[in-house]
């Protein structure tokens, strides 16, 4: 039973706001982190040289661990086994920072369904266990906020 078939059917007007955690239940990550890595991968292909894209995409995916790694560790990782260089980790670093905001991806009808609580008056909400800046630039919301009242990092 769905979220609003249940308020529906149980008359639960003791409801007054819906939480969501970001990754995975909001962000589909892994199509974003996806996305993100094959264009980081041809953006600097010119540091990245020997090394094939599959194989670079397949290893951070695998060092990532879904979110639950810290990326200079990840990225440090990388440009041992691959022997980067021409590029450091920081700048590595930097760059997932700065871009892959551009790269997230909402699960599919997650917006009407928010539309839907919040036209019941319900407040809507954002936890999270990551880095607060980050994780509110990776809200495929973020440039609407007052859909969500609260973001909160655990």
């Amino acid at each position: 039973m769905s979220l609003t078939q249940t308020i529906q059917t149980t008359g639960m007007s003791v409801l007054k706001a819906v939480l969501f955690d970001l990754d995975g239940t909001l962000l589909n990550r892994d199509e974003s982190v996806r996305r993100f890595i094959h264009d980081q991968y041809a953006r600097l292909k010119g540091h990245l040289t020997g090394i094939e894209e599959r194989d670079y995409v397949t290893r951070f995916i695998e060092l990532d661990q879904h979110g639950y790694r810290w990326k200079d560790v990840v990225y440090n990782q990388l440009i041992q086994e691959f022997e980067i260089s021409g590029i450091t980790r920081q700048e590595l670093l930097d760059d997932y920072v700065n871009q892959f905001q551009h790269f997230c991806v909402a699960f599919p009808n997650l917006k009407p369904m928010l539309s839907a609580l919040k036209a019941r008056g319900l407040r809507l909400g954002i936890i999270t266990n990551g880095f607060g800046e980050l994780q509110m630039k990776s809200n495929p919301w973020s440039r609407h906020p007052r859909l969500f009242r609260l973001c909160a990092r655990l």
